[in-house]
């Protein structure tokens, strides 16, 4: 039997998993996929999410495969636009996910976790009233079961582990899809993020290493709708028809294929259940589009495995952590979260979106401030 069974090796599971390791802890990562990998994502660190990795790990190797990232520029209609910097001496970082990931969860196995990768967690294993474990798929098409005193869900926006447990959901409204792709040869590109808000949708735009710039495009698509068509047709319209994006992009080439991720939204009942924990995405998910969902995934990996830590020691029942997880997670991150979900009404309403745009050319320094604390300065 593990001390603790992480399922999942992305930024959340692995931060947890460093953690516990360092502190002796027995751990075990399960991680379906096989590093390195894509992962559909923004491709930057703020300037708070880098904070948390730099409390643990000397981020100067990291960096050295990253490009600064200073600030945000957002743009509305009516040719509204903010600039904003982070300020004197704050600046995040542009790198794709495929090092990110590798990197952290290589020093995750560094510190003495055992990573396995190519391995799927197909439910939790459950006795004497509490989750023990975790169930993973064979290549018979059976199920095994491993033992785990404790186990930490950090399986992403799907997570096998809360959805089964019926501890997350998907809800009805908002409804978005993000796609996403790459692309070469694009115009003004500078050490800035960039949002451009418009009815009805908003296009993410990020200069990462390379000469590649990533740029997602987030729609809203019930259940039922039509189909809005082939991907890289929609990001092409999209770019096209954008009065600010559209000479920017006009000789720009697409760079593999596009990747389609949704519906995003993911709410959660509870921070876990007795025995289990939720880390990063698996613990919730609003729409990324403030730029911080790293800074939460590598906290919340922070929150569970110091909760973890504290069951472990005998300071805690397995039975009340996820209790007290959620009264931590809530303290660190009930602002944040009001604050994300009022832009994502905000974008959503098209009255708010020309409201705000009216806002931003009147007080610009309001959006100057907004942008600072997106970026957990």
């Amino acid at each position: 039997m593990d001390d603790v069974v992480v399922s999942g090796g992305g930024p959340a599971g692995a931060m947890a998993a460093l953690i516990l390791a360092r502190a002796g802890a027995k751990v075990r990562v399960f991680e379906r996929a096989r590093f390195p990998r894509h992962k559909l994502c923004g491709d930057t660190l703020n300037p708070g999410a880098l904070a948390v990795l730099a409390r643990h790990l000397d981020c100067a190797p990291l960096l050295a495969h990253s490009d600064p990232i200073h600030g945000m520029l957002i743009t509305g209609p009516g040719g509204v636009s903010v600039r904003g910097i982070y300020g004197p001496g704050l600046a995040g970082c542009a790198i794709t996910r495929s090092v990110l990931d590798a990197w952290l969860l290589h020093h995750a196995a560094g510190a003495g976790a055992q990573v396995e990768e190519g391995v799927s967690v197909k439910g939790a294993a459950w006795s004497e009233g509490r989750v023990s474990g975790v169930l993973l798929g064979r290549r018979d098409g059976g199920e095994a079961a491993h033992s785990g005193r404790m186990v930490i869900a950090a399986d992403g926006r799907r997570s096998t582990l809360a959805f089964s447990r019926g501890l997350a959901r998907q809800p009805a409204r908002p409804r978005r899809w993000a796609i996403g792709q790459y692309f070469t040869g694009v115009e003004g590109r500078e050490t800035v993020g960039e949002m451009h808000v418009r009815q009805g949708h908003y296009i993410g735009v990020a200069p990462i290493p390379a000469g590649l710039t990533n740029v997602c495009v987030v729609v809203p698509h019930a259940a039922g709708a039509t189909a809005f068509g082939p991907p890289a047709e929609l990001i092409g319209s999209r770019l096209t028809a954008d009065p600010v994006l559209r000479h920017r992009f006009a000789a720009a080439r697409a760079q593999g294929d596009p990747v389609v991720l949704g519906p995003m939204a993911v709410d959660t009942a509870a921070a876990g259940e007795p025995g289990l924990l939720l880390a990063g995405d698996a613990a919730g998910f609003i729409d990324p589009m403030t730029g911080d969902g790293l800074r939460l995934a590598l906290q919340g990996g922070e929150l569970a495995a110091a909760v973890t830590l504290a069951v472990l020691a005998g300071e805690l029942s397995p039975a009340a952590a996820h209790v007290e997880l959620a009264r931590r997670r809530h303290a660190a991150f009930a602002a944040k979260w009001r604050f994300n979900r009022t832009l994502r009404s905000l974008v959503t309403s098209p009255h708010g979106v020309v409201g705000a745009a009216v806002l931003a050319r009147a007080v610009p320094s309001v959006f100057a401030s907004v942008i600072r604390y997106a970026g957990d300065c």
